[in-house]
């Protein structure tokens, strides 16, 4: 007899009903708004070799790359999972050099990052990925922002869009005279992780205390003073501002927004939720990465989330079985409205059990509607519809049925 007790890997996470419905719904709307933007689809493996997942940039290495997952395969080749889908790009474009710009693509599938968990972190999760490969222009970064707000209003999620500028942040540590940009820029973005002094002692390694103190003093200032010195990028911000307002979002700027800017070429951004300030999403325009490997420079820019951050702050209704149909000793009247059911787009399924005990299943999978279907209703021609909120009972004919599922 076997003493091993099953259990889940930590950080690799599971959903089961209700959650596993919330999950599906969440998904499927984010996805609803990549197509509705004009965004095609793609599948790339899960397994890459680790050379194309190692960074090309000296100082520190990325947090999300620093904790990839690597693997050896029979051949003694070093490979990895991915722990994204952004830099799978660059191979792509390597391959198939001729993919028409510019390229409106979108992935949904899991990555993978060997690094502690928490709650809401995981080592496993879903990304949800847009980019625009190969347009340069403001009206691009304005498109992908415009996406993931009315993908943040699909969820019923109230979002803040705090966006940088890397040539800006360059500036900033330029008129301060720090060459150490990334190092320092790694630990402007523990900001939210540690306290003020223990951040600025540790800056103390790459600058004098003069400089620290005019840095944080210049990361107080407000946009307009950045764009009135002449500050490089601040003038990118306003435009997208502006291009903002004809695309129905706001802009916070945030000069504390240092992510990323190891790859990071032009805007960067980050959505937060409105009122505890929670990350949702985040990117950037990265024009220096996807055509490495063809020589040559193809501009992109891109926002990302993962659906399991998203699945806990959304408020959207989950999806399941719209209606319960039960079959009191008239089983082929039942699969026979439940096939028209379904081809009128309504998700049912089908009893024969009792009708306490069919009752009792909708309610535990929160089924809204319960069809009854007994000899009285067969005799009729009509079916008794109970809604399982309120506990209202009415009779429709087939059509009049329908009509009432698809409304209510």
């Amino acid at each position: 007899m076997t003493t091993y007790e099953p259990d889940t890997v930590k950080g690799f996470p599971e959903f089961l009903p209700p959650q596993s419905q919330k999950y599906a719904a969440v998904q499927h709307a984010v996805e609803q708004q990549f197509k509705l933007h004009g965004f095609l689809p793609i599948k790339t493996p899960t397994v890459e070799f680790d050379e194309l997942m190692r960074p090309d940039t000296q100082g520190p290495e990325d947090e999300a790359v620093s904790s990839r997952f690597k693997l050896q395969d029979r051949g003694g080749r070093n490979l990895g999972l991915r722990y994204e889908f952004t830099f799978q790009l660059a191979r792509i474009f390597k391959q198939h050099p001729n993919i028409k710009l510019p390229f409106r693509r979108y992935q949904i599938g899991s990555v993978f990052r060997d690094e502690p968990t928490s709650s809401g972190r995981y080592r496993e999760f879903v990304q949800c990925d847009a980019d625009i490969i190969g347009d340069a222009s403001l009206e691009a970064d304005a498109e992908c922002l415009a996406l993931w707000s009315d993908i943040m209003k699909s969820l019923g999620i109230k979002a803040e869009i705090h966006v940088n500028h890397r040539k800006l942040a360059n500036a900033i540590l330029d008129s301060v005279q720090i060459s150490q940009k990334a190092e320092v820029m790694h630990e402007i973005d523990k900001l939210d992780k540690l306290d003020e002094d223990t951040v600025k002692a540790n800056l103390k390694k790459y600058a004098d205390t003069n400089q620290v103190l005019t840095l944080f003093k210049l990361l107080e200032k407000d946009l307009a003073f950045f764009v009135s010195n002449m500050f490089d990028g601040a003038d990118d911000i306003i435009k997208l501002r502006e291009l903002g307002k004809k695309h129905g979002f706001t802009l916070v700027f945030d000069p504390l927004l240092v992510r990323g800017l190891s790859y990071y070429t032009g805007m960067v951004v980050e959505l937060k939720h409105a009122e505890g300030k929670h990350s949702l999403a985040g990117g950037g325009r990265y024009d220096k990465s996807v055509g490495k490997f063809l020589n040559r420079e193809i501009p992109a820019v891109g926002i990302s989330a993962s659906v399991e951050r998203l699945v806990e702050h959304a408020t959207i209704s989950q999806q399941g079985p719209r209606a319960l149909v039960i079959s009191i000793d008239r089983h082929a009247e039942a699969l026979k409205l439940s096939r028209t059911l379904r081809q009128a787009h309504i998700s049912c399924l089908v009893s024969t059990d009792k009708p306490g005990k069919s009752l009792e299943y909708a309610n535990s999978y929160q089924i809204p509607y319960a069809i009854f279907i007994g000899s009285e209703e067969a005799k009729k021609k009509k079916f008794k519809l109970k809604n399982m909120l309120s506990g209202d009972e009415h009779e429709y004919t087939e059509k009049s049925l329908i009509r009432a599922l698809q409304k209510g």
